[in-house]
């Protein structure tokens, strides 16, 4: 089991177990946490945008030119924001941190 730790946008912090090869999306859903992912991981939103802890970002594979584009138009965007539909976790990602931005909106939605 991995470890994966939410700050969500209060500061409160919530640290669950997922298994390898689960997409974060699905993860932080499970745990509660308030990302809608309209699209359910078609990269058609931007509404399972999540702000990765620099001390992580590296270790991710890089965004793609979709997922940039995605997150163009999402709220509250960061040097190290991402799409959780995007991020699968493997074992180098065990205790990877993750903030959940204050607010969510999709431009495309409206």
């Amino acid at each position: 089991m991995l470890s994966v730790r939410f700050v969500t946008a209060d500061g409160n912090k919530l640290t669950v177990e997922a298994e390898a090869g689960a997409c974060l999306l699905e993860v932080a859903q499970a745990a509660g946490m308030p990302l809608e992912g309209t699209c359910e991981g078609q990269m058609a939103c931007s509404t399972c945008h999540v702000i990765v802890a620099p001390e992580w970002f590296e270790k991710l594979e890089p965004a793609s030119n979709d997922e940039e584009d995605m997150l163009d138009l999402a709220a509250g965007v960061t040097r190290t924001s991402r799409l959780s539909c995007q991020i699968e976790l493997t074992e180098a990602l065990d205790g990877i941190e993750l903030r959940i931005p204050g607010v969510s909106h999709d431009m495309q939605i409206g």
